[in-house]
């Protein structure tokens, strides 16, 4: 679409920077997600790369590996007790905690692929809460308070790409 505005890399910092302040200081999800809904350009991926890699910075901040893994068995249930994840909802928020362990685990998800079938331009917020879950299932992991590891990923270099 011509005058449309790509996503710089300062974008994707607001993006990561907004939601580690949000978390950090315990701001409703649902309204860090509000705010974050004006970098979303329409029928487009991003912020969600952003928080995919935030979400694979949490895992490796956490420590999780192949020889010491992070459970996934009711990661929804304990770290995103606010969200409404039931039936197709719940699979795109699977798609996108998968997706964000393949990064950590060095892969590159063909997100354009996979989400076009969702026939929703949703995945960004799908992505943001799979940051969420990772951050606090981290915190939970390390037992320090969720501002803790805000505060550590914001201080390690980032992924400016957006």
């Amino acid at each position: 679409m011509p005058g449309r505005k790509r996503p710089t890399a300062e974008d994707a910092m607001t993006a990561r920077r907004m939601l580690l302040d949000g978390l950090a200081s315990d701001t409703d999800i649902i309204e860090v997600l509000g705010g974050l809904a004006a970098l979303h350009p329409r029928n487009d991926t991003f912020p969600g790369e952003v928080f995919l890699r935030l979400a694979a910075d949490a895992l490796d901040w956490c420590g999780a590996s192949r020889a010491d893994p992070l459970p996934l068995e009711g990661l929804r249930e304990r770290f995103l007790p606010e969200g409404p994840f039931r039936g197709r909802r719940n699979a795109k928020l699977q798609y996108a905690v998968l997706a964000a362990a393949a990064v950590h685990g060095g892969t590159d998800p063909d997100l354009l692929d996979e989400v076009a079938w969702w026939q929703s331009d949703d995945f960004w917020q799908y992505a943001m809460y799979a940051a969420v879950a990772y951050i606090r299932a981290a915190a939970s992991r390390a037992g320090v308070p969720i501002r803790q590891v805000c505060k550590d990923l914001r201080e390690r270099p980032r992924h400016p790409a957006p």
